[in-house]
């Protein structure tokens, strides 16, 4: 398999700077030049192995080789579990997570998760990583989740996320006409204490924002559009059955199955810089059938 690697051609601005500290501004960790120090990567000048403390000259090509990840025994590859690609380079991915999916193995679900579908198809594609995923939907949402394909992506991408910079929406069918056209929901969210997954409105929970803007409605049901400030567990889940409109199909949270088999919730758009292609991306999807049949 080839490992991963990131190329710079040095101009006049960066001359004269130690590889160590070009490389600290391109956002690459201590721990990350220990990896690549002694487990099998390199950092190179114009092909030839140099040390961080290399003084950089105009025109060199600095390349720095990522070693190969551990994928861990337990996660094996997949050919099976439905997914599709909406975007590829060779540091993200893109994916389209059908419902009735996990995301990543778990006591309750240790096989048949979109990791075990990614890995088989990194063994087809010699991708020599493991599974990096940005931000992960439950097993019945569906929609765009952000992979990273090496450890410095997903690094990049875990800092911006706690900048609120990686912008997502989603949308969700509720029951009953929501009354305002628009709104937000700050109520903070904690673990229920019997309950291993149900989480609850509570003071003494983590800060929780949810801002909703209704798209349709009508007597039974609601289709409305969700923007969230914060990552909670099940957040939208539980703060729209805390204004009395639980998510269609979300028997935990008090939604009825009678529309749909599963929370009527859809990851529908995806927003983000690219921290190495350095450009902004946009991605959306329209619904998926079982929600589009319900209005």
């Amino acid at each position: 398999m080839k490992s991963f690697q990131l190329n710079w051609v040095i101009d006049a601005y960066d001359s004269g700077k130690l590889v160590v500290n070009f490389l600290k501004e391109k956002q690459l960790s201590k721990r990350a030049l220990t990896d690549i120090k002694f487990h099998g990567g390199d950092i190179r000048i114009n092909d030839e192995h140099v040390t961080v403390r290399y003084k950089l000259k105009e025109h060199d090509l600095l390349t720095v080789i990522f070693p190969e990840e551990d994928r861990g025994a337990s996660l094996e590859g997949d050919p099976y579990v439905p997914y599709s690609i909406v975007y590829e380079d060779d540091h993200c991915l893109v994916i389209n997570k059908p419902a009735n999916v996990p995301s990543i193995p778990s006591r309750d679900h240790p096989s048949g998760t979109l990791a075990n579908g990614l890995i088989y198809y990194y063994e087809q594609k010699n991708i020599p990583s493991t599974i990096h995923i940005v931000n992960r939907l439950d097993k019945d949402t569906s929609g765009l989740m952000l992979v990273a394909k090496h450890r410095f992506a997903h690094s990049l991408f875990s800092t911006q996320q706690k900048k609120k910079q990686i912008h997502r929406s989603y949308e969700a069918i509720v029951h009953g006409a929501v009354r305002l056209s628009e709104g937000t929901i700050s109520k903070r969210i904690g673990r229920k204490s019997d309950s291993i997954i149900e989480r609850v409105v509570t003071e003494d929970g983590q800060e929780a924002i949810t801002h909703y803007n209704v798209l349709s409605t009508s007597k039974e049901l609601s289709h409305i559009k969700l923007v969230l400030d914060t990552g909670r567990t099940h957040q939208i889940r539980v703060h729209m059955a805390s204004i009395g409109h639980p998510l269609c199909g979300d028997s935990l949270y008090g939604g009825r199955m009678d529309h749909i088999q599963r929370q009527a919730l859809h990851s529908s758009e995806l927003t983000f810089f690219h921290p190495i292609l350095l450009k902004e991306l946009s991605f959306s999807l329209p619904l998926p059938n079982d929600m589009k049949s319900m209005l």
